[in-house]
């Protein structure tokens, strides 16, 4: 039975361990890292909505559906073997060991993160960072990946590469953290990790059929799903980066305050360098910077002042946004430019927080002693942050790489799906489901469908819909067409 109490004048959570020491809880704190959770747990599927706009309506639901699958394998995983490897005390300085395997033993200690909270508060907390790691990875597949091997892409991808990352970076055994590296809420094991995956996931796929012509010179097919996925991650930040305090005190309330304003000065300037190009006001590159203002603030959010903030959002709106011109250059396709956003924006909020963290900033919450970053004159901090951003790159880009490759070679596992399933969409290739009643086909196989002029004043011309289990003839002509493998656009 475990031994727990409440402070009569308190409300505190009282609890004693074996050796009769008893440890106090205060209910404030844990009722905060417990909103947090489900704060962060809400950026899941935010990242799949975002994503699910960026892309042609045939492939939309799919994106929603692998951020979700993600929660459940990772949920299991974290359960499993996950938790300990990340955070077992008895590890060493690249991953845990199996202490808690099945999370047995893990309730009401203090926890590795604060002794503010109990182990099994900081265990669901961090459980929301290791899903929605791999979530903003596997959106690389996007278009063109199969959605059943990711069951066991996922589980390996998270053993493999994110429980080692944040090991060595949260865990008081690992090496970046006894170094002195920085990393407040995820910059290396959540950010750097996941973008560099996906730009491992975009080069082992290859490019889409069509790349490099008009066919995927489309826009958003849904720019509502985009502004409603940053909503959802935005808000969720608060938590993400807010809750990384596991308290309730100053140091979360400046968490809090640096993330909003990144955010803020991250999309007005994402969104005016792409008002030079076409003088237009673009929702989806305000939520682009955004976004990448959010990302780059992560690692800092605990440890710098307001006015860095602006610098960060700055930096990072500027900065990511000419990474996106990257994959033209190295000739990958990031569908989606998940490396610009979270690798470039995670390896920028890195070397950021080595020049301006602050060890008064990181006193806030009355206990944290860091010796800060330039500004507080500790100039090897840089090497610190160069250090972490570059281990955490390397490994994540080969350590997918290879299990890309393993995957490949097993009968059933291959990640990359066939021609014709692109051409028809994943959604209905490999769920025989879609996010809409009508699919443009017009739009995404470059044949049209008899149509009539707008009526009763709509936008929207009114469409024929086909029985179900039927094709038009001009897509089935389509994809008669373009069946043999290897044919190009």
């Amino acid at each position: 039975m475990v031994d727990v109490s409440y402070t009569h004048t308190s409300g505190d959570l009282n609890w004693v361990d074996e050796s009769g020491k008893t440890i106090v809880y205060n209910l404030g704190d844990i009722a905060w890292t417990l909103a947090s959770t489900a704060l962060v747990w809400l950026m899941i599927p935010g990242v799949g909505f975002f994503y699910s706009g960026l892309l042609r309506r045939k492939n939309a639901l799919s994106m929603i559906y692998v951020s979700l699958l993600s929660v459940a394998v990772v949920s299991f995983q974290w359960f499993f073997w996950g938790y300990s490897l990340a955070f077992s005390e008895s590890g060493g300085p690249y991953i845990g060991d199996l202490k808690y395997f099945g999370l047995k033993g893990v309730l009401a200690q203090p926890s590795m993160g604060s002794p503010r909270i109990p182990a099994i508060v900081f265990c669901v907390y961090q459980l929301m960072f290791a899903a929605i790691t791999p979530a903003i990875a596997i959106g690389a597949i996007a278009e063109r990946g199969r959605l059943g091997p990711l069951l066991v892409f996922i589980f390996a991808w998270s053993t493999l590469v994110y429980d080692p990352i944040a090991c060595w970076t949260w865990n008081s055994t690992g090496w970046s953290f006894i170094m002195g590296g920085l990393d407040f809420a995820g910059g290396t094991p959540v950010h750097i990790s996941s973008g560099t995956a996906a730009l491992a996931i975009s080069i082992y796929l290859g490019k889409r059929r069509g790349y490099g012509t008009e066919r995927l010179a489309y826009k958003p097919h849904n720019t509502t799903y985009v502004v409603l996925g940053t909503v959802f991650l935005w808000f969720g930040w608060f938590g993400f980066n807010g809750g990384s305090a596991l308290s309730a005190n100053l140091r979360a309330a400046q968490a809090c305050i640096v993330t909003n304003l990144a955010a803020s000065v991250g999309g007005l300037t994402w969104m005016l360098w792409d008002y030079r190009i076409e003088k237009k006001w673009s929702a989806v590159g305000f939520c682009s910077g955004a976004i990448a203002g959010l990302v780059a603030i992560t690692p800092g959010s605990g440890f710098v002042g307001a006015p860095a903030a602006v610098l960060f959002g700055a930096m990072a709106g500027t900065i990511c946004n000419f990474a996106t011109q990257l994959k033209f250059f190295a000739g990958y396709d990031d569908a989606l430019d998940i490396f610009a956003s979270h690798g470039v924006g995670g390896i920028i909020g890195n070397i950021l927080t080595a020049l301006f963290a602050q060890a008064s900033v990181a006193g806030f919450d009355g206990f944290t002693e860091i010796k800060g970053g330039w500004i507080d004159h500790h100039y090897v901090q840089l090497g610190y942050q160069i250090a972490d951003s570059v281990a955490g790159f390397s490994y994540s880009f080969a350590m997918t790489t290879i299990i890309l490759w393993i995957m490949h070679y097993i009968p059933g596992l291959r990640l990359r799906a066939s021609e014709d399933a692109e051409i028809l969409g994943i959604d209905d290739s490999e769920m025989g489901e879609f996010a809409y009643d009508y699919v443009g086909l017009e739009q995404e196989i470059g044949q049209s469908l008899d149509t009539l002029g707008a009526v009763g004043g709509s936008r929207e011309p009114e469409h024929h819909h086909h029985q179900h289990g039927t094709r038009s003839a001009s897509a089935s002509s389509e994809l008669g067409q373009e069946k043999p493998a290897g044919a190009t656009a």
